[in-house]
């Protein structure tokens, strides 16, 4: 079996649920990835479940959708997703 390290965990300690949505957090547009990568690689992994939750609600997103709320064009439907984008975006600047 081939392992890795992944923060401060091996592959093998990571659900498949938690592989998809960090599988589909890679977006490939520099404007989300900026705020996606570094929450996955020193977050994720040790978030409660509710927190896991809205990542997962939110990389499931279009990514125009995200576009707009991240640039607080329009809003998410919930608003417990603005706190958490609130969230990703103080954890990126401050």
């Amino acid at each position: 079996m081939f392992l890795t390290r992944w923060g401060n965990m091996m592959t093998e300690d990571i659900s498949l649920e938690e592989r998809k949505v960090i599988y589909r957090a890679r977006r490939g547009l520099k404007e989300l990835d900026v705020y996606f990568d570094p929450y996955v690689k020193n977050c994720y992994l040790t978030a409660d479940p509710f927190e896991k939750e809205m990542f997962a609600e939110l990389v499931a997103q279009e990514d125009p959708d995200l576009l707009d709320w991240f640039m607080e064009v329009s809003e998410p439907p919930r608003p417990e997703l603005r706190e958490f984008i609130n969230k990703l975006k103080h954890y990126v600047h401050g």
